[in-house]
């Protein structure tokens, strides 16, 4: 195998391990809906890949080891076990014992508790990838477009301080009034969100003195990011595992392969440097975020199926590394 791809070998060891240990003890029919869970993580965090491979690029090798071990933990015991017992045990006034006892031995019911408290993890959530997005597309530096009608106008709107954040805010309150019955929990998850990202992202920029104290503290803040980043994406999608199946070991193992997968998948980008290469795949996983931010905070007001989720990612990630190959052969054959 070539040495670029070994760093899928270890993920694929354990996603064997673990889904055999499914289908010896759960049988058939928890091993196909373990296998659907592993696909739908992977397909719909492709995109937190692309922009987490972009982050990882400014961490030392050592934080990007860190990634993959510790923040593999976090993902899985973190980001889809303990936050969305929290979140839960917030929203419905009980411990958080309460609520991983009602986990562990009445899943069902602690599926209906999580779906109840859609409207913190979806403000949250959306709220946080939204100015992730906007971040990204106003910015007077962006010099690359790849919907040029859009983004070299909207790159623009640069000049104005902190616009991507008024903007948010606004959205923030418009959709309170849509939903007046829970506009304080909209409100006060969505401004958790923004405040997290704030924090998170302006410390992590601070750190530009190479020191090695500035170096550790930066990829520790970076190495912060990234999981809050990962949990942004995720939550929703662990409200859709509950929608497949009720089976909590299902849920975390499902969820948990494809968390590895799409770790390894975010290292594997930075040190083939294929960013650089595919120069439109960066924005299409941004609009992808657009778009699942949008989706998010559409859900407050109305469903939206996760298909629906699903596919606007694939659809921005695979034109985007199309019209990619495409920049790439104009270049060659000028």
């Amino acid at each position: 195998m070539p040495s670029k791809y070994r760093i899928f070998i270890l993920p694929t060891l354990i996603s064997i391990f673990l889904l055999g240990g499914v289908f010896w003890y759960l049988g058939p029919a928890a091993f196909v809906t373990t296998l659907l869970l592993v696909i739908l993580e992977v397909t719909l965090s492709f995109d937190n890949a692309v922009v987490n491979a972009r982050v990882l690029a400014r961490m030392s090798d050592a934080w990007q080891q860190r990634f993959l071990t510790w923040g593999v933990l976090i993902a899985v015991v973190g980001t889809r076990i303990v936050l969305p017992i929290v979140i839960v045990a917030v929203s419905v006034g009980l411990s958080p014992w309460a609520v991983t006892m009602l986990a562990t031995f009445d899943p069902e019911a602690y599926g209906h508790l999580l779906e109840g408290a859609h409207h913190a993890i979806a403000a949250f959530g959306g709220t946080f990838l939204l100015i992730v997005a906007l971040q990204y597309f106003i910015d007077v530096n962006k010099n690359v477009h790849w919907i040029r009608v859009i983004e070299r106008h909207v790159s623009k709107w640069g000049h104005i301080e902190a616009v991507e954040i008024a903007l948010t805010l606004v959205l923030l309150l418009f959709l309170s009034y849509l939903v007046p019955w829970e506009a304080a929990t909209i409100l006060t998850a969505g401004i958790i969100g923004l405040v997290t990202f704030i924090v998170i992202e302006g410390i992590a920029n601070s750190f530009t003195v190479e020191s090695k104290s500035a170096v550790a503290t930066g990829g520790l803040m970076l190495f912060l990011y990234l999981n809050v980043l990962d949990a942004a994406f995720s939550l929703d999608g662990v409200i859709g595992a509950f929608a497949i199946t009720s089976a909590l070991p299902v849920i975390i193992v499902g969820l948990g392969i494809g968390a590895y997968f799409v770790r390894s998948l975010t290292v594997y980008l930075v040190r083939q440097k294929t960013l650089e290469s595919l120069v439109y795949v960066e924005h299409g996983a941004h609009w992808a975020i657009l778009g699942l931010a949008a989706s998010m905070l559409a859900s407050l007001v109305i469903h939206i199926p996760e298909l629906v989720i699903g596919l606007i990612g694939i659809v921005f990630i695979v034109t985007s590394v199309y019209s990619s190959f495409r920049e790439r052969a104009a270049v060659a054959h000028q």
